[in-house]
């Protein structure tokens, strides 16, 4: 095997953000507009994403992998809800992957090797500004970074889909999420890497790296950092959205007795 970089960052680093908004939604019910487009409490998805890493202090820049012919909506959205740190919108793929891929060509044209990158699908508008911290942080200290729950339900394993074949134990099992932090020098290693093996395009930028031998770090992530892939996913946020507001009344309402 092909040595890798190393696994440790170094201190004095730039952060950038590579969204790949480069789907449709398949899973969701079938519309016009991709689900990254959708609104949620009045904002679309894909800002609301957006504005949790703009509004982080340590994020230097954002590149965007968007899905063909919406391009120009993006932009237009950028502009209406002032979305800063944009630095480019890039042709999305016809995976995940080769959108990951694009957003990742673009940043390391600005890039050090040793900088970080930040990698989010565009469809998580509940990130946290401490879990961008935590994910900056694990990448400084260890050279990637991947937020991960422990599973609360047990996990069944089957090959056709009808019969149960083994389980796996809760204590061993966890659910990824993101955004995944990586250096520049490890994270496009592997993509370089994979190509020239000739593996396919990997489920995640963690999956890739794992599938290459190296050591992927995990953090602790959140519950509310959900993901929107169906629309009990949505239906979820609303409800989030909506818990917020009221506690906004509420709080009026104690302080000021009606």
């Amino acid at each position: 095997m092909v040595n890798g970089p190393n696994d440790i960052g170094t201190e004095g680093i730039m952060v950038f953000v590579v969204i790949f908004a480069g789907g449709t939604g398949m899973r969701m019910t079938p519309s016009d507009i991709p689900k990254q487009f959708m609104e949620l409490d009045n904002k679309p998805i894909i800002i609301r994403t957006l504005e949790n890493f703009s509004k982080h202090p340590k994020v230097d820049d954002i590149v965007i992998a968007c899905i063909a012919g919406w391009e120009d909506e993006l932009r237009r959205l950028i502009k209406k809800f002032k979305v800063k740190k944009v630095l480019d919108i890039v042709p999305g793929g016809e995976t995940g992957y080769r959108s990951i891929k694009n957003g990742l060509l673009r940043v390391k044209s600005v890039t050090s090797p040793s900088d970080i990158v930040l990698i989010c699908d565009g469809v998580r508008p509940n990130i946290s500004q401490g879990l961008i911290t935590n994910a900056i942080a694990c990448t400084e200290k260890h050279g990637s970074a991947v937020p991960v729950l422990q599973s609360i339900d047990s996990v069944l394993i089957s090959d056709n889909g009808k019969t149960c074949d083994r389980n796996l134990p809760r204590s061993s099992t966890y659910i990824t999420q993101a955004p995944q932090g990586y250096t520049m020098e490890l994270i496009m290693w592997a993509h370089d890497e994979a190509e020239a093996r000739g593996i396919p395009d990997a489920i995640s930028s963690a999956d890739l790296l794992i599938g290459l031998g190296k050591t992927v770090r995990m953090f602790k992530g959140e519950r509310d950092n959900i993901k929107i892939t169906t629309q009990e996913d949505v239906l979820a946020l609303r409800a989030h959205y909506y818990y917020s507001h009221y506690k906004k009344f509420a709080e009026e309402e104690k302080q000021h007795g009606v």
